[in-house]
């Protein structure tokens, strides 16, 4: 028996559950495992459902559910179940390190298929892992002509996922509604009340008494997409700066990696600027 994955969104109505175990019914289709939720504000129907079979036509199954589904539904049968990700990145190595050791032990859920990075910083520790990396600078470039090189960089994988490990800069709108939905941050916890450089030592100086980190989809609201993973640590008067930076890169790291694989997994959908996780 084929293990098969369907992913439906769309504007809710009574009967949905019955409908969709109706019409997966009628192909043979037994359903193992289905979570659904109903966001009541945005009027909007979620479902992850695995359900097993011999055989059936992804095409007639496809038809059959758009007809019987409210209008504009968007359904996936089957999603590419290895994503192709690419990495940006600047100086920091943690999240870019993690990345690549999951990926050489097959536990990313993804292939990594390129880094590229706007400082060479990282192209030893990426060549090492057998990845091309690609320098592509932003100085004495404006935005525009520094991301028209990294898109033809990217344009070459064709990346289903792009991961901004830790890569500081800015990126326009342009840039951001070429990858809509598909560009993943990582971002510490502090936003906005520690906002720009040397965020840990602001918060050592304010004596915080939890760190954290937050991933995220990237949207044209900087650091303000919808909200895939969030994690806090607690700290105390004990800790140094250099001591929240290495548990702050610690958290990062974990929730990057969480991140991804629910990404990675198809067990997130969007609502809005919020996520719905079916974990």
């Amino acid at each position: 028996m084929n293990k098969n994955l369907i992913l439906i969104q769309c504007n809710d109505k009574v009967g949905l559950v019955a409908l969709i175990a109706r019409v997966l019914t009628n192909h043979d289709l037994n359903i193992t495992a289905m979570r659904e939720f109903v966001d009541e504000v945005e009027n909007q129907f979620f479902a992850r459902i695995e359900c097993v079979g011999s055989s059936f036509n992804e095409k007639n199954l496809h038809a059959e559910l758009s007809s019987d589904l409210p209008e504009s539904a968007q359904i996936a049968i089957n999603p590419k179940t290895s994503k192709r990700i690419a990495v940006l990145v600047t100086k920091e190595y943690h999240c870019l390190g993690d990345a690549l050791i999951r990926n050489q032990f097959r536990t990313l859920d993804a292939d990594i298929c390129c880094v590229a990075g706007n400082y060479d910083t990282l192209k030893d520790i990426t060549g090492r892992f057998g990845i091309p990396f690609y320098h592509v600078s932003h100085e004495n470039k404006t935005k525009q002509e520094f991301e028209t090189e990294l898109k033809e960089v990217l344009n070459q994988y064709n990346p289903d996922y792009i991961v901004l490990a830790k890569f500081m800069r800015i990126l326009s709108p342009e840039f951001i509604a070429d990858f809509e939905g598909r560009i993943i941050n990582i971002h510490h916890s502090f936003l906005p009340a520690f906002i720009g450089a040397s965020p840990y030592r602001k918060a050592f100086e304010r004596g915080v008494k939890l760190i954290g980190a937050t991933a995220h989809f990237v949207t044209n609201d900087l650091d303000e997409g919808p909200i895939i993973v969030q994690q806090t640590i607690p700290v105390n008067h004990t800790f140094s700066v250099s001591d929240m930076v290495v548990a702050g890169k610690e958290i990062e790291k974990s929730v990057l990696s969480k991140a991804m694989q629910l990404v990675f997994q198809d067990r997130v959908f969007r609502s809005g600027n919020k996520t719905i996780i079916f974990e």
